[in-house]
């Protein structure tokens, strides 16, 4: 007889399944919901309960899958009965009175909800009803004592014929009939209540014809929908526009009569977590928790390119697809606006090349009469972000930040995880879109105060002292696994080279402007150090970005140029490039490393570049002041965040 074996799972093989796990998630900004599931689940085994929540908060991000979300629902299940949910911005017991089957929704409700900082108990009414559970002050929906009432139905529950002799008495009537159920839901408990409108089934009689068909039932229904939004506004009564959703989902999709014939399941299984997202950002506006501010990044967000390099003569916004793409994205954030939505503006950048492009491009729909915060400088994004909140008076909670750069957004999730980030996608053309599927500004009013709201900020921005806080970010800068490749100049990166020298002017030591032909001149003499960076992290490969020229003096070598693309400001590249420019030097010789900076109009950002790094002035004439670095008493400049590439 064979002995049985037990296997044994020890803490250190828990601990390395998890860092396994967590290696394959920071290969993508927004993990696969599946992968977040399976990390929720190890550190639920650890008894980290805290991090188990966070990482089944991201679920929703990832997408809509109905696995992903179904077992990120079930862990969330079990997981609330080993503790609440830490910080939770919100909590809330909400009822379901559905016509339909409603348990898969009543599972995902709770995590959708703590994506919004909502710790949610969900009460599920039994199938079909609504009316008695509604009606009866002592139904069990009633006895769960909630704070909020869903009113979940489908189209079979708007009580329309399928033709009317009069559809306007019989669409008054019918929404007569809701707006007393409004009233008796919420008079045992004083609950809110939202309501599901309804969805248009895809079978329509008339065809084409059928939106003016008046008698039709799909008509009266879609008449419906309008009257009971309407008055639901005046009845404090929150609608989830599900029909809206059908369509944008797709009909054919949304409604799938397998689900329906087999459980009554009026909405397919997989348009669920659609349907759990949308409700739970309404519920989220019902308990104040709307975002309020969006912050918006400036180059390659609100325009194309680099307005410090490009000038405002070479940025893309209008004239073509990528400059229309960029257009676009700015009248819905003023559509936003107009909303009641705060604007404000954090961003690397001269101030006055930001605001030469507000208040001169002729393309430009955001303009500085929008922006109640115009933080442009070269802090890093966190100290913004905190300064934009303080002087609004408003939460770190209120804020979104739009960035195209996976970078910062990465840093802003890390050092100040109270902003939510909008995670702009690849193509500017989705910019729009991707900003219209966000659900964190979801109002639950809009009022002629909010829609002099931003005017409202600015005049308190105006009044308020500027306060920033500094932010560590050392353990970003490793967690950002940055690489560099350093080489000289050569025909593979000649035109890149050319290229950055003629348009970089912020971190720019002396701006000098060399020509294609100057720079092989002085790429081809070998008593010439060149080097190009080339710099990679695990969000993004960005290219060749940094490149220095240095000539020889005597015992010194002179660097000649010395600049950097501002994408990559603020991440100690400057150190890593002088790094490989100090160990050339040594090599052939050279005991010191001169510099010079020569201001200009948009390079103050490199003032005390040379004096942060260890070199002493030697002197200054009108502005100009000339450096040097002691290689033989100091040793070459060290470089601590980034590491050199391995060749393959």
């Amino acid at each position: 007889m064979r002995e049985e074996q037990t296997v044994t799972i020890t803490d250190a093989d828990a601990d390395a399944a998890l860092a396994q796990l967590l290696e394959l998630a920071t290969a993508d900004e927004l993990p696969e919901g599946t992968l977040c599931v399976d990390i929720a689940r190890a550190y639920h085994g650890l008894g980290d309960h805290e991090s188990a929540y966070a990482w089944l908060a991201r679920v929703p991000d990832s997408g809509d899958s109905f696995h992903g979300w179904n077992s990120a629902a079930r862990l969330l299940a079990r997981l609330a009965l080993a503790a609440p949910p830490p910080a939770a911005r919100a909590h809330c017991r909400i009822a379901i009175a559905g016509s339909y089957t409603t348990s898969q929704l009543a599972a995902m409700l709770p995590l959708a909800a703590l994506r919004l900082g909502i710790d949610l108990t969900v009460h599920d009414g039994l199938y079909g009803q609504y009316r008695q559970d509604l009606i009866d002050p002592t139904s069990s929906l009633h006895a769960a004592a909630p704070d909020q009432i869903l009113i979940a139905v489908d189209e079979f529950a708007a009580e329309l014929p399928r033709e009317s002799a009069a559809p306007a008495r019989d669409v008054d009537a019918e929404a007569g009939r809701w707006e007393q159920l409004w009233q008796r839901a919420a008079g045992p408990s004083g609950a809110g209540v939202i309501q599901h409108n309804f969805a248009l089934r895809p079978e329509l009689p008339y065809g084409h014809l059928s939106a003016g068909v008046a008698s039709s039932r799909s008509a009266m229904v879609r008449e419906l929908n309008r009257v009971l939004s309407e008055r639901a506004a005046g009845a404090g009564v929150s609608i989830v526009d599900c029909d809206r959703l059908a369509g944008d989902f797709g009909r054919s999709r949304w409604f799938d009569d397998r689900y329906w014939f087999r459980a009554k399941q009026a909405v397919a299984l997989e348009a669920v977590p659609l349907l759990a997202r949308h409700t739970a950002a309404v519920l989220a506006a019902r308990l104040g928790l709307t975002r309020k501010c969006l912050v918006l990044d400036l180059d390659n967000t609100l325009w194309g390119g680099v307005v410090g390099e490009d000038g405002i003569e070479g940025i893309r916004l209008g004239g073509d697809a990528v400059g229309e793409a960029f257009v676009a994205f700015q009248e819905h954030v003023l559509d936003l606006k107009a909303r009641g939505v705060i604007l404000a503006v954090a961003s690397k950048n001269n101030d006055a090349d930001a605001r030469e492009v507000f208040e001169r491009h002729p393309e430009m729909r955001i303009r500085l009469d929008d922006v109640a915060i115009f933080a442009v400088n070269w802090e890093d994004k966190p100290a913004n972000l905190r300064r934009i909140a303080q002087t609004l008076n408003i939460g770190l909670d209120s804020l979104v930040l739009a960035d195209d750069n996976p970078a910062e957004r990465q840093i802003v999730r890390r050092l100040v995880p109270e902003v939510d980030v909008l995670a702009l996608p690849p193509e500017p053309a989705d910019y729009r879109r991707a900003l219209a599927e966000y659900l964190g500004f979801e109002p639950a009013a809009v009022t002629d105060e909010d829609r002099r709201r931003t005017s409202q900020y600015r005049a308190r921005a105006e009044a308020a002292e500027l306060a920033s806080s500094a932010a560590d970010i050392e353990s970003f800068y490793r967690d950002l696994r940055m690489t560099a490749e350093v080489s000289p100049f050569d025909e593979l990166n000649m035109k890149r080279v050319v290229q950055l020298i003629g348009k970089t002017n912020q971190f720019n030591l002396t701006t000098r402007r060399h020509s294609d032909e100057e720079v092989r001149r002085l790429a081809g003499d070998a008593s010439n150090v060149t080097c190009a960076l080339t710099l990679s992290d695990r969000l993004a490969d960005h290219g060749l970005v940094a490149l220095a020229i240095g000539v020889p003096e005597d015992e010194a070598l002179v660097l000649e140029t010395l600049l950097m693309s501002c994408r990559v400001i603020g991440r100690t590249v400057e150190r890593h490039l002088l790094m490989h420019v100090c160990r050339e030097a040594q090599r052939r010789g050279h005991s010191l490393l001169r510099g010079t900076y020569v201001p200009s109009a948009k390079n103050e950002i490199v003032r005390d570049l040379y004096p942060a790094l260890g070199f002493r002035q030697l002197a200054d004439s009108n502005g100009t002041t000339r450096w040097e670095y002691d290689l033989a008493k100091l040793g070459p400049i060290e470089s601590e965040f980034i590491q050199e590439t391995v060749a393959k």
